[in-house]
């Protein structure tokens, strides 16, 4: 699954980019939409740290009792 910051997401937000500026849309309101579209897309959401490690220190982790 890509996700922000992966070769596929990056491309794919260029190409939304370049499709919302030939539609008349200004530069940095384009970068904003076409990014705003891929995060409402379920297949470009981030799915959170894939390990215990990604989760931080065992004392700082939410819900922790440590």
């Amino acid at each position: 699954m890509p996700e922000p910051g992966s070769k596929k997401y990056d491309t794919r937000r260029a190409r939304a980019r370049k499709e919302a500026e030939r539609s008349g849309i200004s530069d940095q309101d384009a970068n904003d939409a076409a990014n705003a579209e891929l995060q409402r897309d379920p297949e470009f959401r981030s799915s959170g740290p894939r390990t215990e490690r990604g989760r931080g220190p065992k004392g700082e982790r939410p819900g922790s009792t440590d």
